[in-house]
């Protein structure tokens, strides 16, 4: 090993002992002073998203679920309560969740590399997975977690407070809260801010219509594309999120696969080919794919976490597939965290945790051979219109 190649190991280790466990400022303790988070605020705000049934009674129509509720009584997310025939968001404004993070921790690491998101949650979920690692607010009712007070104004305020070039809904399955989502979308846009979510796909098409034109990246779980293991792992089902992701992809809103492999579970090499062909068929093979390390959490604190050669086997299934961008995810330091050329195979973007350098990448392009690479990369400081109109397209746009 040279000494240049030395040095920077050691850097790179350090920075990685530094950011390992860093999630970014906890707004409600970075002197935040609009922020107070108190047990059981709730704001209820009506929703558009039902109809009206016999009896009082509602039918949900913001996921695959539609839920049909009674006067009283709340849907399977445990956020939306019919009052005397209307249903409401109960969650509206008030999240129990606020960070600062890199935006390589959604994980999105196509759009603004080393740049701040403005992270946000309220409690609430569509799912019950098995491995979830943030079940203690997915899994509750609003009213039992520390909540505050906080507007779509005033969240783009914090977010331009706190330098972030963009808002991500993240955490549990942001969905649920799709109206805040929407007006927190509208007010990002006017401030040049990006507006981007970590979810699981699992929504009805009219409500996603709605959200797409305020939304301009989108990293989704792609659990497995076995219907019974949604089953199985989540109480949800495959086609609903299928279904999103080419809406997505019609609508060139840039996405982001994620898979957490679950040992024994999704992660035979015939899991992991049949899920990179549907990738490469219907959304690209441009379409980046992260494989994520599982670590027992939950309900799943008997398995063992992944081990990491399945993680590089499921890797080079994918590539071999046609896939062009695959990360192996929740594996500090390693090779796979890496972007390279998909024509010359230069490295690219190096990351080691959520250290990120840009080594041979600039706008949008590898420096090297001049090949585009897909994602959003422009500073959106300068506009939310040049932020769009930027995305590259690789498949669609590439110098020789």
């Amino acid at each position: 090993m040279d000494r240049r190649t030395f040095c920077r190991t050691v850097v790179q280790c350090t920075a990685w002992a530094a950011l390992a466990s860093w999630t970014g400022p906890n707004v409600r303790r970075a002197g935040a002073s609009s922020l107070s988070f108190q047990k059981g605020f709730i704001q209820p705000k009506a929703s558009p998203y039902y109809t009206a049934l016999e009896s009082g009674r509602i039918r949900c129509l913001l996921c695959p679920r539609q839920c049909e509720v009674d006067p009283g009584e709340r849907g399977y997310c445990e956020v939306r309560q019919n009052r005397d025939g209307v249903y409401y968001t109960l969650v509206y404004g008030n999240p129990c969740a606020v960070h600062v993070d890199p935006v390589e921790k959604k994980p999105f690491f196509h759009v603004l590399p080393g740049s701040r998101s403005f992270s946000l949650a309220t409690a609430g979920c569509n799912f019950d997975c098995k491995f979830c690692q943030n079940w203690e607010i997915s899994q509750a009712r609003p009213e039992n977690t520390q909540n505050a007070p906080l507007p779509p104004q005033e969240a783009v305020a914090l977010a331009a407070r706190y330098g972030c070039a963009s808002i991500a809904s993240t955490y549990v399955e942001p969905t649920i809260f799709m109206e805040y989502m929407l007006d927190i979308g509208a007010a990002a846009s006017k401030a040049g801010i990006l507006n981007v979510m970590h979810s699981n796909g699992f929504v009805n098409p009219a409500p996603l219509n709605d959200l797409i034109p305020k939304l301009h990246a989108a990293c989704i779980d792609l659990k497995s594309i076995r219907d019974d293991y949604y089953r199985e792992m989540t109480e949800g089902w495959l086609k609903p999120v299928l279904s999103t992701l080419k809406e997505l992809k019609k609508h060139r809103v840039h996405t982001e696969l994620v898979t957490l492999l679950v040992p024994g579970r999704n992660d035979s090499d015939k899991d992991i080919r049949d899920l990179a062909r549907w990738v490469v068929t219907e959304l690209g093979e441009d379409t980046p794919v992260h494989f994520s390390r599982f670590y027992p959490r939950y309900k799943l604190q008997s398995l063992p976490p992944t081990p990491v050669d399945t993680l590089e086997k499921a890797r080079d299934s994918a590539m071999k597939e046609g896939l062009r961008f695959v990360y192996i995810g929740n594996v500090p330091g390693h090779p796979g965290e890496h972007t390279y050329c998909p024509k010359c195979h230069t490295l690219v973007i190096r990351r080691t945790g959520y250290a990120v350098e840009l080594t041979a990448f600039e706008k949008g392009h590898c420096t090297r051979c001049g090949t585009a690479l897909p994602g959003i990369w422009t500073n959106p400081s300068h506009s939310l219109r040049s932020a769009v109109q930027l995305v590259t397209h690789a498949s669609e746009s590439r110098r020789p």
